[in-house]
């Protein structure tokens, strides 16, 4: 397992935590999601042999937020 931390921009309220966190729980390889409201950022734990970095960003950007 790994863990990335990808910040998240866009977001106002719980139910955009709501739909973040849905978008990347989705996923296949995903483990474990936090999102922050606050820090504006999404920590994953997520298994990279299934699931990359770069498909967990185009996940919260397809939910209509900025990831970097």
């Amino acid at each position: 397992m790994e863990n990335v931390t990808i910040k998240v921009g866009g977001m106002s309220c719980q139910g955009c935590v709501k739909n973040v966190t849905g978008a990347l729980s989705a996923l296949a390889g995903v483990a474990g999601v936090a999102v922050s409201l606050e820090a504006g950022e999404a920590k994953v734990d997520f298994d990279p042999a299934r699931v990359t970095p770069a498909a967990l960003k185009s996940a919260i950007e397809d939910a209509g937020f900025d990831a970097t």
